[in-house]
Parts: C-alpha cells; sequence; structure tokens
C-alpha cells in the first residue's frame, strides 16, 4: 500500500509503529470496508510482522475509534456514522485554523521543502489520470503535513486522529461527490500561504476548507 505518512524517507520505524500506520490508513481510506471482523493473522501475514506489532497497534487504532472490540464476539472495524459528522467538524473547525496559523510560524525549511512538494502535486489534482483514491490520499498527505509543521505532537495527534475519521465518511460518500479535485485543489493556496508565513490567511483558508467539507458531505446524504 502507498505510504501516506509524511517522516523522511529512510526513517527507521518500530514494527509496531510500521503495522500501526499500515492498518490505520486502510482503515481511514475504507479498504478495510466498515463492521468488517479484524483478523490478526491475516493482517501479520499480509504485512510481513509478527502477531505482538499488529496487537500492539490494535490496541492504538481503538483508542483512536478505528476499531472496536466486543466481548466473546471479535474486533471489528468501527462503522462510519454520519451523525458523527458535526461533532468531528467542531473539533476541526477550532483546531485546523490555529494549526495553519502555527505551521507558518514554526515550520523548518525540511517542512517548507515537504510543503512544496506535495504544492507540485495539488498541481495536478484535476488529472483524469487520478482516481478518487489517489486524490483522497494526497489531501490526507497535505493535511498530516501542516500538522507535523506544528511542532505540537497533542496538536497534530488530535488533528491526525479527527482528520482520519472525517476522511472515513469522505470515502463513504466518494461516489456522490462530484468535485473531488476541487476540493483536493483547494489546499494550493492554504499550503502557499503557509510556506510564505502568513497566519492569518493560513487560518481563514483552513476554516473555509473544513466548512466546506461539511457542506459537501450534506449535500451528497
Amino acid at each position: 500500500m502507498q505510504q501516506m505518512a509524511t517522516e523522511p524517507a529512510g526513517e527507521e520505524l518500530s514494527l509496531a509503529e510500521r503495522a500501526y500506520r499500515a492498518i490505520r490508513d486502510r482503515l481511514v481510506m475504507l479498504e478495510i470496508r466498515p463492521g468488517a471482523p479484524i483478523n490478526e493473522d491475516q493482517l501479520a501475514q499480509s504485512l510481513g510482522v509478527g502477531r505482538t506489532p499488529v496487537r500492539e497497534a490494535l490496541k492504538r487504532l481503538q483508542y483512536e475509534r478505528l476499531i472496536t472490540t466486543y466481548p466473546r464476539r471479535g474486533t471489528f472495524a468501527t462503522d462510519v456514522n454520519i451523525t458523527d459528522l458535526a461533532h468531528i467538524s467542531e473539533v476541526r473547525q477550532e483546531l485546523e485554523p490555529l494549526a495553519a496559523a502555527l505551521a507558518t510560524r514554526r515550520a523548518t525549511a525540511a517542512d517548507r521543502a515537504t510543503l512544496t512538494a506535495v504544492l507540485r502535486e495539488l498541481e495536478g489534482a484535476d488529472s483524469p489520470r487520478r482516481d478518487a483514491a489517489e486524490l483522497m490520499r494526497l489531501d490526507l498527505r497535505v493535511h498530516r503535513a501542516i500538522y507535523a509543521a506544528t511542532h505540537n505532537p497533542y496538536l497534530e495527534d488530535t488533528l491526525v486522529r479527527h482528520d482520519n475519521l472525517a476522511t472515513r465518511i469522505w470515502c463513504l460518500f466518494i461516489d456522490r461527490l462530484s468535485d473531488m479535485a476541487g476540493h483536493v485543489g483547494e489546499h494550493g493556496p492554504l499550503i502557499e500561504a503557509v510556506v510564505a508565513g502568513d497566519p492569518d490567511k493560513a487560518a481563514q483558508l483552513a476554516h473555509s476548507h473544513v466548512e466546506g467539507f461539511e457542506r459537501a458531505i450534506r449535500a451528497a446524504i
């Protein structure tokens, strides 16, 4: 599966961390469907790791509301509940602008290089060769790069978790959304504002983006 994290290439990750990121992104992209049973042995085999790293990953994913365990029944991918949209949006409308503004002030040269590289990818977002899943992965990379540039691990962790939940809702309705490329392409001016160090503009664009996301989903329901 395509790696969506924003960490530098070549960074050594523990087996548990690798398993966590891979399983997380399968759940976020609905490659593991909502309500599907989670089989530790199958995941371990597909990832080329032992059951212990998978178990550690699943503990984190349960905390992040991506999987749930029922006594005597087993572990399952959580359902995507559209009623959660308002709650998720409340959090994101407050914290996404904060993250964007902080990123303008704290981004390192490496952060700006990462954001600039993602910006180049966005320039081809409307290419007919890009399918919806690829656009969603690009959307995740944009958000995660901005969160990382805040250099606030607590804020980054909170926003990654809520963006993951929002993305699952987005993927559920992806066939009903008419302008996926336009939504993803909106990130271009936001990244430019972050790289240029304009916190007010970055915050305003981030807030508008979250509002637009919620409107698009509600229109598709």
